[in-house]
This record gives structure tokens, sequence and C-alpha cells, in this order.
């Protein structure tokens, strides 16, 4: 059975996979912060968390140059703190990418809506599966090669949208009742702007993603850092331009709690008919297209490299005749099928199932974060001699800032999501129970050097 994945990318395809996986973070997702923080107290918010991605990223690289590895951040951490480090860090990466694309693909079907308004959301979000699925299974090079057409469409298309509503937009409406529903700063705002941090980390959630194709990439240690740096750049630039630009072209408030934020804003500015709210909508869809597609790419590649490893069933580590993990993508599309036609079954803290969701993924991700920054620390004591073509900037200050906000976030997402934390230990839990009746797979497993490091 194959088990080796074709490497296959160069620096604009991981640009377009790193940039991609995030951009439907730019559409939606993020105004639901500003129930809470209002939009000055969650643009602190989101400086805070753009703060923590950028040093992440920075740090992050290192990580990825130096041990290229379908598993990302499961293989940093398997190498550095053994077995039960790398459980840790896949199982949180996995939670991250399967509970991420159901949210996505909601909000598809509700900018399908805006168009079709009697198309079902929901069958809508499901066809994007089908179809999404299909095409990851018919090999990396098209899907990746379609993940940076969608995205750089994507891309311009949000530069339009702050091109377009910039006419109507004034500050003091973006500023007006800005600090949680006040228009001063008070005790209240501090709690709202960190009950806003999973909103905030949505903009730039799954950007390490782009980790998880790195077998598949020419010349990792060059193209990688490339990717990711480029990447970064145009996502903070992205996310604040829009939020700024879509809270300050009339009342906010309105905003808040949808998932398309967008359109209701640009409605304001050119009313309901024109040709570029249109556009807007349907050139829209390729934002989420482009994390929806991505992030299945992600998905896939996490199990693949767990079960490789023998964390999971064997059989998901299958490749078809293109090369791709089709076992896996499935196993993920079938996960979030179910969690969509969940949503009048399950109520988490009074959340939407897109709000529930996004947290949950931002859980994953926060520890997924830490335990790629300890394992940064670690590896630097225990293997001082392990090739780094790309250094962390500023080590040991810079990923330490990264760690020190992200033990920030969890402590705040723990403080004002305590059910979904709850669930998201529970799902840990079980996975943790799999991993100590399973300890023959592993020991089945074909030896893995990027892994082990034995043979380096």
């Amino acid at each position: 059975m194959a088990t080796q994945l074709k490497a296959s990318l160069g620096t604009l395809h991981l640009w377009g996979i790193a940039v991609g996986l995030v951009i439907s973070g730019e559409y939606f997702g993020w105004s639901y912060g500003w129930g809470s923080a209002g939009t000055l107290g969650f643009l602190v918010t989101a400086l805070l968390v753009a703060t923590m991605y950028t040093c992440f990223i920075f740090s992050f690289t290192e990580l990825t140059t130096a041990i290229p590895h379908a598993g990302g951040p499961f293989a940093y951490s398997r190498r550095a703190f053994g077995p039960k480090g790398g459980l840790i860090a896949g199982l949180a990466t996995l939670i991250e990418f399967v509970f991420a694309p159901p949210a996505i693909a909601l909000a598809i079907g509700a900018y399908l809506n805006v168009q079709f308004p009697g198309l079902d959301p929901k069958h809508a979000a499901v066809g994007a599966y089908f179809i999404f699925m299909t095409l990851n299974i018919l090999g990396v090079s098209i899907a990746a090669t379609f993940e940076l057409v969608v995205t750089v469409l994507a891309v311009a298309e949000l530069l339009v949208f702050m091109g377009v509503v910039a006419p109507g937009f004034s500050f003091s409406n973006f500023a007006l009742n800005g600090w949680s529903g006040a228009s001063e700063f008070s005790t209240a705002s501090i709690a709202g702007i960190f009950a806003a941090i999973p909103f905030a980390i949505w903009f730039f959630l799954a950007i390490e993603g782009a980790a998880m194709a790195a077998e598949e990439a020419k010349d990792p240690k060059r193209t990688i850092p490339r990717a990711y740096i480029s990447g970064i750049l145009t996502l903070v630039f992205l996310a604040l331009g829009v939020m700024i630009m879509a809270g300050g072209v009339g009342d906010w408030r309105q905003l808040a709690g949808i998932n398309d934020p967008l359109p209701q804003a640009m409605k304001t500015v050119v009313g309901d008919n024109s040709t570029w709210l249109h556009m807007l909508v349907w050139i829209g869809l390729f934002g989420l297209v482009a994390s929806f597609h991505g992030i299945i790419l992600g998905y896939s590649r996490q199990f693949f490299a767990l079960a490789r490893a023998g964390y999971l069933p064997k059989g998901l580590a299958k490749l078809n005749r293109f090369h791709t993990p089709h076992r896996a993508i499935i196993a993920g599309g079938v996960i979030g099928i179910g969690a969509i036609y969940s949503d009048s079954l399950i109520n988490l803290q009074g959340m939407t199932l897109t709000a529930a969701m996004i947290t949950m993924a931002v859980f994953g991700a926060i520890v997924m974060y830490i335990m790629s920054m300890l394992s940064l620390f670690k590896l630097r004591q225990s293997e001082p001699l392990l090739e780094r073509s790309f250094m962390a900037p500023g080590y040991p200050y810079v990923p330490a800032v990264a760690l020190g906000l992200a033990l920030v976030c969890l402590a705040a997402m723990v403080w004002f999501n305590f059910t979904i934390a709850l669930v998201f230990v529970g799902f840990m839990a079980v996975g943790f129970v799999y991993f100590q009746f399973t300890s023959h797979h592993r020991a089945a497993a074909a030896e893995d050097v990027l892994l082990t490091g034995q043979a380096v």
C-alpha cells in the first residue's frame, strides 16, 4: 500500500493554500465578536490576536521547514514529546480542521440563500461537501491550482468590497457604542474583549494547515517560509481592513450575529439591487470555497498522518491512484455533514450552530498552537543539530510572545465557553482511550524518521 504523498506544490500553490485556508474568516464569523466586544473592543481583540498569529507563524515556519511532514503539528509534538505529545497535538488539530468546514459550509449556504431564497442553506452546505471532497480526491495538483485561483479571486473581491463601501464609511459610525455597546471604555469592556477572542482567532484560523501540505511541497525549506510570511501579512491587512470598513458604513449592530455581514454592509451603501452587491455575493463565495476546499485538504492529511503512524485505523492512510487519501477525505466529510444536520438537536451555551462550531474549532487550534510553541522550545534544547533552514527571528522572545498570548486566549476561552470546553475535553478523552487500547497499531506502523529523529 502506497503511503507517500507526491511532491508537486510550489510557492504560489502554498501561498494559495495558506491564505485560502483562512480567507473565509474575512467574509463571515468575525462579526459575532461585535456582539460581546463592540467594534472598538473587538478591534483591540483583533490586534492582540493578529500579534499572536504573526509571532506564531514566524516561529511555526521553523518547525515546518525542519520537519516537513503531512502531520504538521502532530509530527512536531511527536518528535519533541513522544507518542502522547503527538496525540494531544494531533487530536487538537483534527478537532480544529473537522469542525471548521461545517461552519464554512453553512456560510456558503447562507450566501447562496441571498441569491436563491428558496434554497435550503443546509442542503447547499451538503452539496458543497460532495463537490469539494470529489475535487480533493482527484489529485493534489488539481486541488491546489483550484485553491490558488479562488484565493486570488477572493482577495481581489475583498479589496473591491473595501473600495465600494469606502464612500459610505464614517469613523463615527464605527465607534458609536463601540465598547461592548457603550460609548465609554469600562471594566465591562474588558470582559467583552476577552469573550470575543474566538471570533478574532477565526480571522486567521487554519493558516497553519499549509504545514500539512509540506510533504507535497517542492523544495519545502525555501517555498514554505515564503508562503507563510507573505500569507500572514496578506491576512492581517485584509482582516483589519474588512472589519473596519464594514463597521463604519451603518449600524454595526445589524451585522453582529449573521453569516453574511459583507453583503449586508454593502447594501447600506449601494442598495438591494446593485450590480456590486450581486458581484460580492457571487465572488464572495470564492472566499468561502477557498477555505472550505483548503481545509478539506488539511483535515484529510491530518487523518492520513495519524493513521499512517498508528494513531487512527490504518485504512484512513490508504491512497488512491491519484495519490490522495480518499478515505480520510470521506471520513471528515461524514462528520461535517452530521454536524450540519444536528443544528436542531444540539444547543451549546445558547449559540447558533455556526458560532458553536467556530468556538470548538478554536479550542482545537489554541491547544495545537501551545503544543507547537512548546515543541519549538523543546527541540531547540533536545536537537540543537537539527537542520533548520529557517530560524524563528527574535528567538526566544517572538515564540514566547506567541505562547504567552495563546495561553491567555485559552484561559479566556475556557472562562467564557465552559460548556464547549467540556465537550472539547470529552473529544480528547475519547481519543486518549482509543490510544490506550491500540498500541499494537503504532508498533506495526512503518518507521518514520521525521517523527522519531533516530536516523537524522
